[in-house]
Formats: structure tokens, C-alpha cells, sequence
């Protein structure tokens, strides 16, 4: 079973049309909402594009230089739905999923199966001006199915995180959410970043291995996020 199932398929076999994403940017005033469904849709859509566009196999590495983002939960789970491995470093990835600031980065890596931009904005509008041979996420996304079939079984010994193999990953998510105290009935308020694994494991992971609810916070206003912990009902923060 690849990492993405472990974590998702709980879920959507107990809450599915229950808020699972709750995204802010505080910079601009987006705000989405995501049901687990929905969540499974995009996962579904990425790991289509990525498998179908980018070639992307099982045991292939994907840097992702993007920031704590529905999106980038999206990928993430769509790279392990493919039963590929995350990595944090671009050099020597077979693809790097990057954000328009990074995209330098990505292109001096020179990933062997290419480059993905995300645009990360609201409204879906992708990124005008890429380089040739750079995937535009955006534009590109909204053309493959919701439903992903993996063409084989993922191992649960395939690497999944930086070297770690998919069931360690899912038992350490799971030890977080413990330690954390996390549980299905919780709803998390958090303004941390992804940029590392320890951080991947807390800020998302184990959220989602608890069965729980995220609402995550870009560029937080500090004034303002009592109110968003109040009107969102969190019981948590991280």
C-alpha cells in the first residue's frame, strides 16, 4: 500500500465529505476549503499528470521546493500515489515540482524527467512565460482524470521520504500524532512551513494519520488568527 492510501484511505472510508484542507493566505485573502474527496480528486488529477506527462515512475526521486499549500499537499500525495520517493534536495531528482520563485533553482538542478511550476494561485491562472520543456501544473492539471490506478502495487518497503521507506514514514506520522496528542475529532491550526521532513511529518503528516482536520495558514497575521481559531472551531494548534 503506498503512503498516500495509508493516510487517505482511513479517511475517506470514515469522514470523506468532512473539511480535510482548510487553506488561508492571509497576504491575500484566499481562503478554500477542501473535503477529503476533493482532496483525493486532486491527488488523483497530480498523480495522472506526473505518471502520464512527467513519466514519473515507481522509485523515481521528486524535489519539491514548494511551501505549506493545498497544493503541495496535493503533489505530495500524488508523488507517493505513484509510489515515487520525496527528496530534499533538487540535485540529482528526476523531477522537481517548484513555485514561480524557485524555478532558477529547479532548471540549474537539471532534473532528468523535467521541471512542474506551480503557480499556487487561487483562481487556477498558471504561469505565463515558462521555459520551454517546464509543465505548467495549472494548465496542465484540469486535463486528467480524478481517479488514479497505479500500474502496480507500491511496496511498503519502497523508499517514500528522503530514503525512508512508505510503512516507516506512516508509523513515524503516526507516533507524531500521538505525541502531538492529535485525534479524528481535532481540527489544527498551523502556520508552520513543510521545508523539512521533521516539519512535512508534524505540519501534515501526522495530521492526516490522525484522521484530522487542517487549517493551514500562509504569511499568518498574528492579530488575526485567534479569530480564524474561533471561527474555524479548532481545538489545536501547531
Amino acid at each position: 500500500m503506498s503512503l498516500t492510501a495509508t493516510l487517505l484511505d482511513p479517511i475517506l472510508a470514515t469522514a470523506p465529505a468532512r473539511p480535510l484542507i482548510t487553506f488561508y493566505d492571509d497576504a491575500t485573502g484566499e481562503r478554500i476549503e477542501l473535503s477529503a474527496v476533493t482532496t483525493a480528486n486532486w491527488v488523483a488529477k497530480a498523480a495522472n499528470l506526473l505518471r502520464d506527462e512527467c513519466d514519473l515512475e515507481p522509485s523515481g526521486t521528486v524535489a519539491v521546493l514548494l511551501p505549506a499549500h493545498w497544493q503541495t499537499a496535493s503533489v505530495l500525495l500524488a508523488v507517493w500515489s505513484c509510489g515515487a520517493e520525496v527528496v530534499g534536495e533538487p540535485a540529482g531528482a528526476d523531477l522537481v515540482l517548484c513555485d514561480a520563485g524557485r524555478l532558477d533553482l529547479a532548471l540549474a538542478a537539471g532534473p532528468a524527467d523535467g521541471v512542474v511550476a506551480l503557480s499556487l494561485d487561487a483562481f487556477g491562472r498558471g504561469i505565463e512565460g515558462l521555459p520551454a520543456g517546464v509543465l505548467d501544473f495549472a494548465s496542465e492539471v484540469r486535463l486528467h482524470g480524478d481517479e488514479f490506478v497505479p500500474w502496480e502495487p507500491v511496496p511498503a518497503d519502497a523508499p517514500a521520504l528522503d530514503g525512508i521507506p512508505a510503512a516507516d514514514v506512516a508509523a513515524r506520522a503516526a507516533s507524531r500524532a500521538a505525541d502531538l496528542g492529535l485525534s479524528a475529532a481535532d481540527r489544527v491550526l498551523a502556520t508552520g512551513d513543510w521545508s523539512t521532513r521533521e516539519d512535512l511529518v508534524d505540519g501534515l503528516l501526522a495530521v492526516l494519520s490522525a484522521g484530522a482536520s487542517l487549517v493551514q495558514v500562509a504569511n499568518a497575521d498574528g492579530g488575526r488568527l485567534e479569530r480564524k481559531y474561533e471561527t474555524e472551531n479548532c481545538t489545536t494548534r501547531l
